[in-house]
């Protein structure tokens, strides 16, 4: 662990003041099984713990940066981040994975690359962090990993509400479709965009944002939201 301690120290100028917490949260489950004797903890409760930590930290985050989009955007956003596929890379580029304890089972089936373990792995040290220092540390290690990379759009995929709106709308046939900007608010150096979304001339859905493009986003993102509501209460009459 010292190697661990070393390295969190040059790369992220973390210093523990448990080091007991930090062994805890890189040690797997096989390594324990394997080291009855020492009488060790895996990190699975203390995962359990950063995960909780990672939900509340990513959201408020998110909640923070994007004022204006609306809450089926951001539920989505976060679902991206916080899920196994993008925390098990997190955990690679942090260099995670060249420090964790694994039984040599585990160890043969290249534990150190499998996406579960990594996933769990990040989670556990997030949840140590806490522990140790509090939320604050751990917003200070995820603005260096995590939020920068939010901040680069990387996690802006899938999240389309333009896209879903046109399929949604002409899966029966072409329709026209506009967006119009109805109202500016605010100086120019914080200016807030009002948009409607208009289909065949008929307003569907109204949103607002620090851009064009955002706003646009949200009058999509709730057009869809009524247009759903309302087939789903024809579909129960």
């Amino acid at each position: 662990m010292k190697k661990l301690q070393q390295f969190l120290k040059e790369t992220y100028a973390i210093e523990f003041n448990d080091p007991k917490l930090l062994k805890e949260a890189f040690t797997h489950s096989s390594y324990v099984n394997e080291h009855q004797k020492q009488k060790l903890n895996d990190n699975e409760r203390i995962e359990f713990l950063g995960d909780a930590v990672l939900e509340l930290t990513v959201s408020e985050y998110l909640y923070e940066k994007y004022p204006e989009f609306p809450e089926g955007y951001l539920t989505k956003m976060r679902a991206s981040i916080v899920c196994e596929a993008s925390l098990s890379q997190f955990a690679k580029e942090c260099g995670f994975n060249q420090y964790v304890l694994l039984g040599k089972g585990e160890q043969r089936m290249n534990g150190k690359q499998r996406p579960a373990l990594l996933c769990d792995l990040f989670e556990a040290f997030i949840g140590a962090l806490y522990l140790d220092q509090g939320v604050e540390s751990v917003q200070t290690f995820l603005k260096k990993t995590v939020y920068k990379k939010i901040d680069s759009g990387a996690f802006s995929h899938g999240m389309d509400f333009k896209t879903e709106l046109q399929e949604f709308l002409q899966k029966n046939g072409e329709v026209s479709i506009q967006y119009r900007i109805v109202e500016e608010i605010g100086p120019a150096h914080m200016k807030e965009f009002v948009t409607q979304v208009f289909v065949e001339e008929d307003v569907v859905g109204e949103g607002k944002g620090s851009s064009k493009k955002n706003a646009e986003q949200a009058a999509a993102e709730n057009a869809l939201r009524h247009l759903k509501e309302n087939n789903k209460q024809t579909m129960d009459q």
